[in-house]
């Protein structure tokens, strides 16, 4: 095929299976992503302080890659605390505590919130908004603590966060990673998406009720969530319930205009995300500077400082790996410099046009492997640190078979997201499980069928999407 692989592609090579078998022992991996910077930098340039030196420039080029990302879900986590600290989330919230009559009602009509929500302030954020006002209401309904918990988990951190549709986080690593562009990811994600969605909540709804029925499922485990009423003690001094109402229907409205913005104006990407933060800074300082008056000032510095000490303390196992990654196509010559070969066309392209030389590739093993790595690349818990290599094996199976770059991303993305992102492993689900005081490891256990199922349901469409 007229291509040179080197001793750089070999290395390469041997990481990412290093970077997976860390994956699967539940190892961390950055001090493995970071040697593996220093051996092809030094393959490449002979030189050991060029080496240490693109270590370092690795990691800027990383951040500066995801900044954008970053500082976007930072302003979120920030809105979201002065929302919560006024008591505006209440109000927005409480009109569809007079839908929860039943516990099938509480199941969807939580979940499907959690979801909408999620899609704009993430799903963190989004179960410390829901979980406090719903989960008493839901318990009320006959739903137990446990179900509450697990529509949290399979709407938020699996729907929303595996499409992520609107702040574009997820897709933005993969497609950087792919090497394609992000709106290609997020259309090729939905039909994934949604069948994975349907097919996971639908089957976990069903084995919730058979065990209600028969009484597997009952309403014993206790409940530490803090009880609305206290959380709201100081809140009902900050705002009017007038204010309240108004900014409760302001916020939705902004949000939807946002959208409306991205449909009229064909707006992805960073031009999305830049939208979303710059309306979410706005809400930021309107409600602060509205609930505290005088102190304003400083209560938007002390949030923003929340948001961030989040954003970093979620992204920093993520760098060193994305900065691993990014080395195997346009981030190559930009850290390290011009040393592959004349023609070559990035290192995982490299490999994926010899793979396809050598071993017969057909969609369907591209798909159960995409599924397999994604999941794989969860196990640490993250959801996120794995994902760029999803990514990166995505383009070179789609280079082996000639198609499918972006369904295969996007199925990679979404396996990767619904194991770790908080629906499987069990120190992912700690917010969900502490706001309905639940054991997170029984929570993982109740998810892991319904999650299983989804993913071999979801890979057999993506081979008919190839």
């Amino acid at each position: 095929m007229g291509v040179e692989l080197t001793a750089l592609h070999w290395i390469y090579v041997l990481f990412i299976a290093g970077i997976i078998g860390f994956m699967v022992m539940r190892r961390d991996t950055t001090l493995l992503c970071i040697l593996g910077i220093f051996l092809i930098a030094i393959t490449a340039t002979g030189s050991i302080s060029s080496s240490v030196s693109s270590i370092f420039n690795s990691f800027i080029f990383a951040i500066t890659e995801l900044l954008s990302t970053i500082l976007v879900i930072s302003i979120i986590v920030a809105m979201s605390r002065t929302l919560t600290a006024s008591g505006i989330n209440d109000v927005m919230i409480s009109p569809f505590a007079r839908l929860i009559r039943s516990p099938a009602l509480a199941y969807w009509t939580i979940g499907i919130l959690m979801m909408v929500i999620s899609w704009f302030f993430w799903p963190s954020p989004a179960v410390a908004l829901l979980g406090a006002v719903l989960l008493p209401v839901a318990i009320r309904a006959g739903l137990p603590a446990l179900g509450v918990a697990m529509a949290m988990n399979l709407f938020g951190h699996g729907i929303a966060l595996s499409g992520d549709f609107i702040i574009q986080g997820a897709p933005k690593l993969t497609a950087d990673a792919a090497g394609i562009p992000v709106g290609d990811v997020i259309s090729a994600s939905i039909p994934l998406v949604i069948v994975m969605g349907v097919v996971t909540t639908v089957t976990a709804f069903y084995f919730m009720r058979r065990d209600l029925k028969s009484g597997n499922l009952t309403h014993t485990t206790g409940i530490t969530a803090e009880p609305p009423e206290e959380q709201q003690t100081e809140q009902k001094q900050m705002l009017s319930m007038g204010k309240k109402r108004i900014f409760a229907l302001l916020i939705p409205v902004l949000f939807a205009l946002d959208v409306a913005a991205m449909y009229k104006f064909n707006l992805q990407g960073g031009d999305a995300t830049a939208l979303i933060g710059g309306t979410s800074v706005f809400i930021l300082l309107l409600i602060t500077m509205a609930s505290h008056g005088s102190k304003g000032l400083e209560k938007t510095t002390s949030y923003l400082i929340e948001g961030f000490t989040f954003g970093f303390r979620v992204f920093g196992p993520v760098i060193p790996i994305a900065a691993f990654f990014y080395l195997g196509d346009s981030g190559f010559g930009k850290i390290i410099g011009d040393y592959l070969p004349k023609d070559s066309h990035g290192i995982v392209n490299d490999l994926g046009v010899a793979l396809a030389a050598v071993v017969p590739m057909s969609k369907e093993v591209a798909a159960i492997t995409l599924t397999a790595v994604g999941a794989i690349t969860g196990l640490d818990g993250s959801g996120f640190s794995g994902i760029s290599l999803a990514g990166s094996v995505a383009s070179l199976f789609a280079s082996a078979i000639g198609a499918g770059a972006a369904t295969l991303t996007a199925l990679g993305q979404i396996a990767a997201i619904w194991v770790g992102g908080g629906t499987l492993v069990p120190w992912a689900l700690i917010p969900a499980a502490a706001i309905c005081g639940v054991d997170p490891f029984e929570l993982a256990r109740r998810n892991l069928l319904p999650v299983t199922i989804g993913l071999f349901v979801t890979t057999i469409v993506a081979m008919f999407l190839l």
